[in-house]
């Protein structure tokens, strides 16, 4: 193979190229790994439009791992049997990375110049702004693969980014505690103060993002 040139292989074709190593840390191996990537590209996106823009389209930014406890429910609940196998080919947000925005025109700006990178395939995208999950739940949801460079090898490992506002993650993360304390069956009356919670945080959204346009005129003449 030629210096430079490389295959890039799919997860399982990873797993079955270590023999007799712990099938579970190897993928574990890569999905941390491919966090890592992802947090730094996120990371180099932000510092160059701060020196470019002088503005920070960031707030910030959380990953995770999904536990095995977690995977296993996930995967009982489709109906498949609780593999290594199944983990990969069937979940897709084992790794994840949450990006915190302070605007919603901050949202697409970063899902646009993630989508753009030669390395990064994107596999599928939910946008529940644009069409908000029946409780008022709002985020941009994308799943990828970017590549990860190992010794002798490239995996392509997947990742779920979520690109959200401040207002959207604090009502999701509210939405989450209340579903958690009720498993997933909260009273009526809570669901629709929740929903009208959604819609105040759409406004707010609106509001703010209308008064940073506002400000940025005002600020612009002065740097003329």
């Amino acid at each position: 193979m030629a210096k430079g040139a490389y295959t890039i292989n799919s997860m399982e074709e990873a797993i079955g190229q270590y023999e007799g190593v712990d099938s579970w840390k190897t993928i574990i191996l890569l999905y941390n790994s491919a966090l890592k990537e992802i947090g730094t590209k996120l990371e180099i996106l932000n510092e160059e439009f701060q020196h470019v823009h002088q503005y920070n389209p960031i707030e910030h930014i959380k990953s995770r791992i999904k536990t095995a406890e977690s995977i296993v429910k996930k995967l009982k609940s489709r109906g498949h049997e609780s593999t290594i196998e199944n983990m990969v080919k069937y979940v897709n947000d084992i790794a994840g990375v949450r990006v915190i925005c302070s605007f919603s025109s901050d949202i697409y700006r970063i899902a646009g110049m993630l989508a753009s990178q030669t390395d990064i395939k994107v596999l599928s995208i939910k946008d529940y702004i644009k069409s908000p999950k029946e409780s008022g739940y709002k985020s941009y949801h994308m799943i990828i693969t970017v590549p990860i460079f190992l010794s002798d090898s490239v995996v392509a490992t997947k990742v779920e980014i979520q690109i959200r506002t401040v207002a959207m993650d604090f009502w999701a993360s509210l939405e989450h505690k209340i579903n958690y304390k009720f498993e997933g069956e909260a009273p009526e009356h809570i669901k629709r103060e929740l929903f009208e919670c959604a819609e105040m945080v759409s406004d707010l959204d609106a509001r703010m993002m209308s008064l940073n346009e506002e400000i940025k005129e005002y600020a612009e003449p002065e740097e003329q």
